[in-house]
């Protein structure tokens, strides 16, 4: 009955939105004069066609999650939009460039990339929506995994981290909240994008007030601000205690 509910409220969204479409033209909005509160209404306006916005799912430094439904394949999805700053210091140009790099990894424990592009000033892409958890979540609850638990995990996620080395592709941001738990498996999530922020430059970062990586799991290298990673600086990341054991996992946030 709850699944039906949220159907449902998905369609009157998409309804809500041909109605915007039909008191204004979208394109008179501005996206650095956008608020967080407006944009679902104008999402619902420009994407209309093709996804119906659910519901809010969360929101990270770099984009604000929903769950959304594509009617074509009757399937759920979680559509992710950059913030305003971050696509306008990105840019157009080079998130395509960036988001097709993660569209041709193909691995089971990578979190497939299934539609991205731009749509009146937002920058978006679409992602499988995960039924499970994520390990922050996870940990949140547990505090601490049990040990075959806890090297399944880690296992899984350096397997994926391998595969996409291998193609000179990092990800720049592991942490918990990046790891998905779904059927008994892990699977990572929005490799590539964090690279393609730190490529628009770090003064322009600053200028957004974001950090690319997350202190508690930084490598030295990268704490030390340096730009050009590898893959061992990752697996450090990976293999921090607090990463999956959950040891200390407050203690820097």
């Amino acid at each position: 009955m709850k699944d039906d509910q949220t159907s449902l409220s998905g369609k009157i969204r998409c309804v809500a939105g041909e109605r915007v479409a039909a008191l204004a033209d979208s394109r008179i909005f501005a996206t650095l004069s956008i608020t967080l509160g407006d944009i679902p209404a104008q999402l619902a306006d420009v994407l209309r066609d093709r996804y119906c916005i659910v519901r809010e799912l969360g929101r990270g430094g770099m984009s604000i999650v929903y769950l959304a439904e594509e009617p074509r394949h009757a399937r759920r999805l979680a559509l992710k939009v950059l913030r305003p700053q971050i696509a306008a210091t990105l840019g157009r140009e080079r998130f395509l460039r960036e988001i097709k790099t993660t569209a041709a990894l193909t691995h089971p424990h990578i979190l497939p990339l299934f539609d991205s592009g731009e749509a009146d000033g937002f920058l978006f892409y679409v992602m499988p929506y995960v039924e499970g958890e994520s390990l922050r979540n996870r940990l949140d609850r547990e505090q601490q995994l049990p040990l075959t638990d806890a090297l399944q995990i880690t296992t899984e996620i350096a397997d994926a981290l391998g595969f996409a080395h291998a193609r000179h592709i990092v990800h720049r941001d592991i942490k918990p909240e990046n790891i998905l738990l779904e059927a008994g498996h892990a699977v990572l999530t929005d490799l590539g994008i964090a690279k393609a922020v730190t490529d628009a430059g770090a003064d322009a970062l600053a200028d957004t007030g974001l950090a690319i990586g997350t202190a508690q799991y930084m490598s030295p290298e990268q704490a030390a601000g340096r730009r050009q990673m590898d893959g061992q600086s990752e697996m450090y990341s990976l293999a921090s205690r607090s990463m999956v054991a959950g040891c200390h996992s407050r203690s820097v946030r």
